[in-house]
């Protein structure tokens, strides 16, 4: 195939190849030469032009296939439109007499097809340069189509529809040729030639005025006549072609050539008028109508109806949504009259009527909900219910006059039911499609919505009542506010109005709707609604006999209450469940012999009142069923069933009734016998087993008596159909934008679709997914539908023998019937069967014997050959389902072999097609038949079948089914793969574009083969390289099908093809393709395209973006309106104006997705794009936000005044993208916004930096940073919070919530000392003070309450003043909530105030946190700058008056906090209980929520509990447990304003509690919850509140009160050292371990404290006198044993083990033993994991404290272990010379231990001291055996030693080996290279030498002064060079110097004398001292000052030494003279500071 990518066709080449490998080769050259051309330059065209035209035009002789011969002509118009044009008019020439030419036989027809393509392509590029040839051209293209066949009629069409297009205004002189022409093509026979017509029609009208002016009429009745017997296709060609012409006529302006052709303006009445016409009286215009009607048959089909209904849709779509703002009024009312009285005859019959009203409610969901934006939909709403209104008094009128006759045959009161239902179901849809932001619409009360629709719930008609009631509902999903307010108005109604029928049934269906839409109310309803509903529904059920006017009324009623309650769940049901099963006991008699008596004894009207209630109360139970599976215990499935045995009989005994009563029980009866179906369908079959016999007998008798002539095909067979196999059946049973009105052109005839008022039960149920509202089919109908389903149950579950006669009577029943009526007998027994094979598959049941196999078998095969498709469609999955269900596999292969016969043989369509399918579907549920010889046979068969040209259904059946085959035939089908790719490829390149459904077959075909291939694709070998080529090349014929499901087929094969090997998919084609169809008038096409783009934009979102903005940019022709917003909002644009036009949920879903994708990927880069969208979005509904402008009182200052300037949106009307997007949109716009800050955040700190952000800015201006956004995001985030849509403004609070988070700590460089965020602080002000409003929705407030805390909370504003806005608020609802639970509105469910009140006081509690938290930095700062002086610079803010600010604001309202907080958490504790203590808790609920709405207030408690506890723990420290009121009596936890005081009754306790009492229950209450939580916290617990948890913990601990409990109970200890030890080993993150550490520590404390006290008290007892027979205290007591599980120590070493192994692995001896882990390889542990080992050191070494001697001696080896191998481990050699953090906090963890008390106690110190010298060698050891001896640091380990040496009794060390080892380590230091080492060691010798005892102190002293005195002296020759060495001499002399003071007198002089000299060397004279470097005048400054120190102490030895030695006595005068200046400067400075550098200090301190 590479060979044909050059510009002239490589003939060599081409002429070796085979016949089907030269149309691939030729068309791959076309595609080629089509990117080729117009890049070329022109003069290589013009030099190849010739040779090129010759080619092309050699090829139009070979019979080129409709795809080669669109390239061609494609190729040829481009190199002439390029090249030089010449020639061109012998290529026309020879087009025309390859068009003129005689020859008809078939093989000539493609070349004659593909001349005319190449004129109409010609004409279309090069236009008017052809002159005047086209006159000629088009004579003969309309002479040829005389006697041209379809195919022929198609081409010729949409060439013309190119010339058109080419010639313009220019081709005039033929405009009426082509318009008779295209006339008699509009109604041709084939749909084909129909849809190219209206296509080249549309076409004319551009210039053709007479077609919209002199002939509009004609054209108007020609699209009717058009409309007649179409197709899907037709009708959107056609019905675009009327609406345009239609919209063109009303706009058009008369112009100067117009007035020739006598034009007159045409009004919209007219027009309407015309339309109308088509809709009620058809194609036979206005004067044949007339027969027909004498026949008296409907003389409007449905076909036309439906085309003019789309055309409606198309006309207003084409004036635009402000056109339809503007003629809204006369448009609504034209609708509306199309179903009115004035039409009888549309509305004759029932189903006309229905067919009629969908039409209707179909234009207008269509414009209104289409076209308008939010505003304008408002207006139209009040538009409708004018409409309602005006209808309304027409009732009225009818209805006041005198008697009841007149009332009920008034023919205005039936005829305006239509135009009513109409009406309120749009009303209904458009406040629905509104949500909250309709509140406005229903508050104005000059409009009236409710009252206008609660006024016609008593209209006469019952389709109007229900669809009042439905309207209702809509209004109540959308508002939830309003469910409660309409469920009390009609209940009050209902009972107030009992005695009028009309009023019973219609109040009842309005509160069953109401109960219906609770479900989608996630704020609920009021509990106690329930009772109330039940109660009017008993009352209902028992007057019902008072009166037999309204008996029937009131029992449908009272039954369709209950029936709609159940759909409130358990929680609800489970309090009225006793009596609803006392009413379904009573109803049916109770036993047979009841039954008998009560038919002897009914009249006709007594039956039909007893059959109605029997019905109601079986939908009732199987309501309750299916709603409340959970209270389906054994017990009440025992009390559902002893009814059901007479609800049977009754059943058998229906026909008899009948028979007896008339024809007047009919409905009755079929409604009876559909609610029972249905109900033993969802009762488990078990239930009814007795019964089985008899409801078969019936199901049978239903399924096989049909009733009249309905053709049920349509309505059972699609869901038994594999969706995928509805394909093959076109694009009826698909989804469509139109399905709503097709729907009824699927259903046959005789049924127009399902609608309410069939089935008054349906109003409560859930919406089918794709229905805007229930459509129940007709009772006759649904029966046959409940059967089906009920004998798939019944027949899985009977015996095997029975199965047998059940199966043979319906094979009869088939048999006996004829014609029609046979199949639908055949069409219902195959439902019923198909259901039973599904039940037996899903339990895995086996068929029966071999005699049930073959009935079977002869009543599925008899299917497989019906000539119903769809029948044949189900046959073959119910035939491959039997193979399942029997899976036996010879039995399959029998199948298989039946259908393999059968294709051989038949020649007749329908068995090749049903057996081909049946092959297929084997495949499906065998999961692939394993032998080869079976597959190769299938497809040998199929291959065969898919070329048979004369049947396209043929090929259509054969080819999906040979796709079902490669799909499921997995890696055997690899054999195949390239013959079949052949096959589709010639297929493609030969079948006529007019058989689109075999066009579809190929392309699913070559979807399963490139998903087969699958990533071998991506392989570069010749043979996948060909197929790949292959697979592209048949994408490419696809994608130029003119067929929009075609060219979906193409998109996803491409789709599949760029996932399996992306670099081969051309992406720039791909994306041109993908944005040209985005969108397409068909659904299917634009889901493709949505879900590719979804795919393309994972990998590649950024080339995406830019080739789709690329390819608008040099926009070529074909292109819709959508690019022109590509161009200016790039493609996300233009998919966020998609998503806001879009109704399909699921292309919605996929379009959020790829935005998400791509925002993913380019938001950071693309920053102020994005942002922009998002704000464009928002912003346009800010101009329809009416929001309470801020009120400027509180704002006395003018500088703030202009704050108000946030809420006027930008006035300027500029254009706007984003024309009032629906709320919807805005949502997702807002959810953007959160996820670019995510984003943002994950991409760099810039982006939170202000300062960063600018100079970032400036280096590279295309830089962008969300700081420097951060104006908008507060504007976005507060347009949406303050919009009348509630989930709005839960986004908009949202964002709010995370910009404050994210920005709160970002500086104001231009003030510092202040934050960015503060000068927004009125906008957050305002846009949370709504959100307080008693109207708003509790939800809102809750979200609110959380960016109050989180603001205030932030610290962004620090002034009291400015905080008390947004504190006030809090304060507000705080008021609200003290209020109690029984003050709130009684508007939504109780559990929504939980939620509410739960969330202001999390809010409290978080503020009071932070508060807090300040206070303690605060006071912590304070005493730190106390201490070092005030050096610190005051900061600008001073942080402690803000701190106690913020606590003063929460102080004030503590007192009532702490009591509410504690009722939460007492809430909760008991909320928390397992199920099994359900019975303890109190019978009234909790303080915050009641008892039967327990369940939904649990998730709001956990959702909060954390930070209240942790505030609480809080409070109770502040308060130090001490502080109880005194007058606080019993209600000591509850609140005072309740009369709830927890579980509390006044006999068992006494009716004060002691404060120690109180302090206990609230220690526990929280310790309790705590430990509860942290035992298991689930996987998915917030860290927050793991963290919170543990915090509280601490802030327990912090205080003596708690610990002394804690410390006084040693089990509950262990117990919380165990859950944290769990903890710990479960959660990863460091900050949740060293919280839990910091509790250990405390627990610790709190135990040390404990055995402190004992042992105080027991030495004050015993009297200090006899300590030696002191009991001991601590663990261990005298033994030293440990207990696990009981013993506080053993649990903490535990744990600290557990952390230090975990962060430090070679601690653990079983590992180090492995030669896994190398001993010496030193790990620098991160940050986190140095704190938590020091932590867990600091832990270690407190333990001690807390044994006994005994036990200290037992647990020491251990800690010292622990202690010692951290040391070891982490000791490295920073670079700065700090010590590692985890160093230090071990060597003072050795410092805590060797001075413990236990060392020195008589019992244990002899062990201590053996212990502590082990440990002691092992850290001289370490020093030894390492060989990686760099890395070691020395002055850690000689530290340790020195630690030893200072802190431990001085037995341990005096030992003389040990001392040796010592001496010798401090040796080796000293001669250390590095001066640091040096300087070291000095310091701690310094410390040593100082140790009181002299056993200690002496051998070093004797050992090491002798080589420091010597190194000193070394220093006379070798100068410092540097500050280090300078460091280290002067070290060196402070040790001398103290050795000095040590010394005996008698040796003090020697010492003295060896010091001078050393200092007096180091002088300089005042020649040196000009040119010495740093270090050098800096020693010479210390000498000095230490000779002016020491000459005076020791004088004597001074003066005897300067005499002996004159030479020293002179420098040193010379220095003293040379200095007597600077010197006294120097010495005053000096004397403050004794020259000890603070680096020493802090290295020493833990000496």
């Amino acid at each position: 195939m590479e060979l044909a990518h050059s510009l002239l066709l490589n003939e060599e080449e081409y002429n070796q190849l085979g016949e089907y490998q030269k149309s691939e080769f030729i068309f791959e050259w076309l595609r080629f030469l089509e990117k080729l051309l117009p890049v070329t330059s022109r003069a290589d065209i013009r030099e190849n032009q010739k040779k090129l035209v010759e080619q092309l035009t050699s090829l139009l002789n070979n019979a080129p296939g409709p795809p080669t011969r669109r390239l061609v002509a494609k190729n040829l118009a481009v190199l002439y439109s390029t090249g030089d044009t010449f020639s061109v008019y012998q290529t026309i020439e020879k087009c025309n007499e390859l068009i003129r030419s005689k020859d008809d036989s078939p093989s000539y027809l493609p070349t004659k097809l593909a001349a005319v393509v190449c004129l109409g392509y010609l004409y279309k590029k090069l236009g008017r340069i052809l002159g005047n040839s086209f006159t000629d051209t088009v004579g003969n293209v309309l002479k040829a189509m005389k006697n041209a066949e379809s195919q022929g009629r198609y081409e010729i069409m949409l060439s013309l529809q190119n010339i058109l297009k080419g010639l313009g205004a220019v081709a005039i002189p033929c405009h009426r040729d082509i318009y008779k022409a295209a006339r008699s093509c509009l109604t041709d026979r084939s749909m084909a030639v129909r849809c190219a017509a209206a296509k080249c029609l549309l076409e004319l009208q551009n210039e053709a005025v007479f077609m919209w002016s002199t002939d509009l009429d004609s054209v108007v009745t020609l699209c009717f006549k058009s409309f007649e017997g179409s197709n899907y296709d037709v009708r959107l060609a056609v019905s675009k072609l009327l609406g345009t012409i239609l919209a063109r006529a009303l706009t058009s302006k008369q112009t100067p050539a117009s007035t020739k052709h006598n034009f007159r303006r045409i009004s919209l009445e007219e027009v309407m008028e015309l339309l109308g016409t088509g809709f009620l009286r058809g194609s036979s215009g206005f004067l044949r109508a007339s027969g027909d009607m004498l026949k008296g048959t409907s003389s409007v089909s449905r076909d036309v109806r439906v085309g003019v209904t789309q055309a409606y849709v198309v006309f207003a779509s084409t004036l635009g949504g402000q056109w339809l703002e503007r003629n809204f009024s006369a448009f609504l009312s034209h609708i509306l009259d199309l179903v009115s009285q004035s039409h009888p005859k549309a509305i004759q019959s029932q189903m006309d009527a229905i067919g009629c009203r969908r039409c209707v409610s179909f234009i207008l969901r269509a414009t209104v909900g289409g076209l308008l934006g939010e505003k304008a939909q408002i207006a139209a709403a009040k538009e409708i219910c004018q409409a309602i209104w005006k209808l309304k008094k027409v009732v009225d009128a009818a209805m006041s006059d005198s008697n009841l006759e007149t009332r009920i045959t008034n023919a205005d009161v039936t005829a305006s039911q239509h135009v009513l239902v109409c009406a309120l179901q749009e009303l209904g849809s458009l406040i629905h499609g509104l949500g909250t932001t309709a509140a406005p619409l229903l508050q104005d009360s000059s409009t009236g919505v409710l009252e206008a629709v609660i006024s016609v719930i008593i209209h006469p008609s019952i389709s109007v009542r229900l669809t009042a009631a439905w309207c209702l509902r809509c209004i109540a999903v959308a508002l939830p506010s309003y469910v409660s307010l309409l469920l009390d108005r009609c209940i009050e109604r209902l009972s107030a109005l009992k005695s009028s029928p009309e009023a019973v049934t219609g109040y009842s269906f309005a509160v069953a709707a109401l109960l219906g839409a609770v479900k989608h109310c996630p704020l609920g309803i009021p509990h106690g609604k329930g009772k109330v509903i039940m109660t009017v529904a008993e009352e209902l059920l028992c007057s019902a006999s008072q009166n037999s006017r309204i008996s029937v009324q009131r029992t449908q009623a009272g039954w369709l209450l209950i029936a709609a309650l159940m759909t409130l769940g358990p929680a609800v049901v489970q309090h009225h469940l006793p009596r609803m099963l006392l009413l379904w006991k009573c109803v049916f008699p109770s036993s047979p012999k009841d039954l008998e008596t009560e038919k002897t004894r009914g009249d006709s009207f007594t039956w039909q009142v007893t059959l109605e209630g029997r019905a109601g109360a079986l939908c009732a139970i199987k309501s309750f069923v299916s709603h409340c599976a959970g209270l389906l215990t054994d017990e009440v499935v025992q009390r559902l069933l002893p009814p059901l045995p007479s609800a049977v009989d009754l059943l058998t005994q229906l026909s008899s009734i009948c028979k007896s009563y008339g024809n007047s029980l009919k409905t009755s009866s079929t409604v009876y016998r559909h609610k029972l179906y249905e109900l033993l369908a969802v009762l488990p079959p078990k239930t009814y087993e007795g019964s089985f016999c008899a409801v078969l007998k019936e199901l049978v008798a239903d399924l096989t008596i049909p009733d009249g002539q309905i053709d049920a095909s349509t309505f059972l067979l699609p869901p038994l159909c594999h969706e995928d196999d509805l394909l093959l059946l076109g694009p009826l049973l698909q989804e469509t934008d139109h399905r709503f009105i097709e729907e009824q052109l699927v259903l046959g005839n005789s049924v127009a679709g399902g609608s309410l008022e069939y089935d008054p039960y349906s109003i409560y149920e859930k919406v089918a997914k794709r229905d805007s509202i229930p459509k129940p089919l007709p009772p006759v109908l649904s029966v046959v539908s409940a059967a089906t389903r009920l004998f798939g149950v019944i027949f899985s579950h009977i015996a095997e023998t029975h199965r047998l006669q059940v199966l043979e009577q319906l094979l009869n029943s088939i048999k006996q019937t004829k014609g029609s009526r046979q199949q639908t007998v055949q069409l219902n027994v195959v439902s019923a069967f198909s259901t039973s094979l599904k039940h037996l598959a899903n339990c895995k049941g086996s068929l029966g014997p071999e005699e049930v196999k073959r009935s079977a078998l002869t009543l599925v095969m008899g299917a497989l050959e019906s000539n119903n498709p769809l029948l044949r469609c189900a046959a073959a999955e119910c035939w491959a389902r039997l193979a399942q269900v029997v899976s036996d596999s010879a039995f399959a292969a029998g199948l298989a072999q039946v259908s393999f016969d059968k294709l051989k043989s038949a020649r007749d369509v329908v068995s090749r097609t049903g057996h081909s399918l049946a092959l297929g579907c084997l495949y499906r549920y065998l999961g692939g038949i394993g032998s080869t010889q079976h597959l190769n046979a299938c497809v040998g068969i199929l291959y065969t079948l898919s070329q048979d040209s004369t049947s396209p259904d043929v090929q259509a059946w054969a080819l999906h089914s040979l796709s079902l085959i490669v799909d499921l035939a997995g890696p055997l089908y690899h054999v195949h793969v390239e013959p079949t790719l052949s096959l589709i490829l010639m297929l493609l390149l030969t079948v006529p574009p007019t058989y689109t459904e075999v066009h579809q077959s190929l392309g699913r075909c070559l979807n399963a083969l490139i998903t087969t291939l699958g990533p071998e694709l991506q392989g570069s070998s010749a043979t996948v390289s060909a197929l790949r080529t292959s697979c592209l090349l048949g994408c490419a014929v696809m994608q130029d099908n003119p067929d929009c499901l075609v060219q979906a087929q193409a998109i996803s094969c491409l789709q599949q093809l760029h996932m399996f090997a992306p670099r081969h998919v051309n992406l720039s084609s791909l994306v041109s393709c993908l944005c040209v169809n985005l969108c397409s008038s068909y659904l299917l096409l634009r889901r493709a395209v949505v879900a590719c783009l979804r795919q393309l934009v994972q990998r590649e979102a950024a080339e995406v973006s830019e080739y789709a903005v690329a390819l608008v940019k040099e926009s070529r022709e074909d292109f819709t309106p959508v690019d022109i917003n590509i161009r200016e909002i790039g493609l996300e644009g233009a998919l966020l104006g998609l998503l806001d036009k879009e109704l399909d949920q699921r292309l919605c879903q996929d379009i959020k997705e790829t935005l998400s994708h791509m925002l993913t990927s380019m938001a950071v880069e693309k920053l102020s794009f994005w942002l922009k969208l998002c704000k464009d979005v928002l912003a346009a509904s800010a101009d329809f936000n009416t929001v309470a402008s801020i009120d400027t009182t509180q704002e006395e200052e003018t500088a703030k005044v202009d704050d108000a300037s946030i809420l006027t949106s930008e006035s300027d009307e500029r254009f706007h993208p984003f024309s009032n997007p629906r709320w919807s949109t805005r949502v997702f716009a807002a959810e953007c916004v959160c996820k670019i800050i995510n984003q943002c955040e994950n991409a760099g700190s810039a982006h939170f930096d202000i300062t960063l952000a600018q100079e970032r800015k400036q280096r590279d201006s295309r830089d962008d940073f969300l700081v420097l956004h951060l104006a908008d995001l507060i504007r976005m985030a507060f347009m949406a919070a303050t919009d009348h849509s509630d989930q709005l403004r839960l986004s908009g609070l949202q964002t709010l919530l995370i910009v404050v988070r994210k920005f709160a700590a970002v500086p104001e460089p231009e003030f510092p000392g202040h934050v960015i965020l503060e000068q927004y602080q009125a906008n957050v002000g305002a846009a949370l003070r709504p959100a307080f409003a008693p109207e708003t929705p509790p939800d809102v407030t809750a979200k609110a309450c959380q960016v109050c805390s989180a603001w205030i909370a932030s610290g962004v504003v620090s002034d009291p003043n400015d905080l008390r806005r947004v504190h006030q608020l809090l304060v507000s609802s705080l008021v609200k909530v003290q209020a109690g639970k029984e003050a709130q509105g009684q508007q939504y469910n109780e559990s929504t105030s939980t939620m509410e009140i739960l969330a202001v006081l999390k809010a409290w509690a978080e503020v009071y946190i932070v508060a807090v938290e300040k206070q303690k930095n605060a006071s912590d700062a304070q005493n730190h700058s106390l201490k070092n002086t005030k050096s610190v610079e005051e900061s600008y803010r001073d942080t402690s008056s803000s701190a106690s600010g913020l606590l003063d604001l929460v102080q004030a309202d503590l007192g009532t906090l702490s009591k509410l907080w504690l009722a939460a958490l007492q809430d909760f504790a008991l909320l928390i209980l397992p199920s099994e203590y359900a019975s303890q808790l109190p019978a009234e609920g909790g303080t915050f929520y009641t008892a039967e709405t327990i369940e939904n207030a649990r998730p709001h408690y956990y959702n909060s509990w954390a930070l209240i506890l942790y505030a609480t723990a809080l409070w109770l420290t502040t308060t130090g447990f001490i502080v109880v009121d005194p007058d606080e009596g019993v209600t000591n936890l509850s609140r005072p304003v309740t009369p709830t005081t927890m579980c509390q009754d006044s006999s068992t306790r006494p009716s004060v509690k002691s404060p120690e009492d109180v302090n206990t229950d609230r220690f526990h209450l929280i310790l309790g919850i705590s430990v509860e939580f942290l035992c298991s916290p689930r996987s998915d617990a917030a860290m927050e509140n793991i963290i919170a948890c543990l915090h509280a913990l601490q802030a327990l601990f912090d205080v003596p009160w708690p610990r002394s409990k804690i410390g006084g109970d040693q089990e509950l200890g262990v117990e919380l050292l165990n859950v944290l030890h769990r903890l710990i080993l479960t959660r990863e993150s460091p900050d949740i371990q060293l919280a839990a550490l910091e509790v250990v520590r405390l627990i610790l404390f709190a135990a040390q404290e404990h055995v402190k006290e004992k042992r105080r008290s027991a030495e004050v007892d015993d009297g200090a006198a006899e300590k030696e027979t002191l009991p001991e205290f601590g663990e261990g007591k005298d033994t030293g044993g440990l207990v696990p599980g009981k013993s506080l120590v053993f649990a903490t070493l535990e744990l600290c083990v557990c952390i230090l192994v975990r962060q430090l692995p070679q601690l653990n001896p079983k590992l180090t033993c492995s030669p896994a882990v190398q001993s010496g390889k030193h790990l620098l542990l991160s940050e986190d994991g140095s704190r938590l080992v020091s932590a867990a050191l600091v832990i270690l070494s407190d333990v001690p404290a807390i044994c006994s001697p005994e036990g200290s001696v037992s647990v020491l080896p251990t800690i010292l272990y622990l202690i010692i191998g951290v040391l070891k481990e982490t000791a490295v050699k920073l670079q700065d010379g700090q010590l590692p953090l985890t160093v230090a906090a071990s060597l003072q963890a050795l410092k805590g231990l060797l001075s413990s008390p236990m060392a020195r106690a008589e019992k244990s110190r002899t062990a201590w001291t053996d212990l502590l010298r082990s440990a002691l060698v092992t850290v001289l050891d370490c020093w030894d055996q390492d060989g990686l001896q760099q890395q070691r640091d020395e002055v850690s380990l000689l530290t340790a030693i020195t630690v030893f040496i200072l802190s431990s009794s001085p037995e341990v060390t005096t030992i003389e080996c040990l001392q040796k080892r010592c001496i010798e380590k401090f040796k080796i230091t000293l001669d250390s290279k590095d001066p640091f080492v040096q300087c070291k060691c000095y310091q701690l010798l310094h410390s040593i030498f100082q140790h009181p005892n002299k056993t200690v102190s002496y051998p070093y002293i004797h050992s090491l002064a002798p080589s420091i005195v010597r190194k000193l002296q070394e220093t006379e020759k070798a100068k410092p060079e540097n500050a280090a060495e300078l460091q280290v001499i002067q070290e060196g002399i402070k040790v001398l110097t103290a050795l000095i003071a040590t010394a005996e007198e008698e040796h003090r002089a020697h010492l003295v004398a060896c010091l001078l000299p050393i200092l007096i060397s180091f002088l300089l004279d005042e020649n040196a001292l000009g040119s010495a470097t740093n270090a050098t005048k800096n020693l010479h400054e210390f000498a000095l000052q230490n000779l002016m120190q020491i000459g005076p102490q020791y004088s004597s030895v001074f003066k005897k030494l300067m005499s002996s030695s004159p030479t020293m006595k002179a420098r040193l005068e010379s220095a003293v003279k040379g200095n007597q200046e600077s010197i006294k400067v120097k010495t005053a400075k000096h004397a403050k500071n004794p020259g000890k550098s603070s680096s020493i200090q802090l290295k020493t301190n833990f000496l």
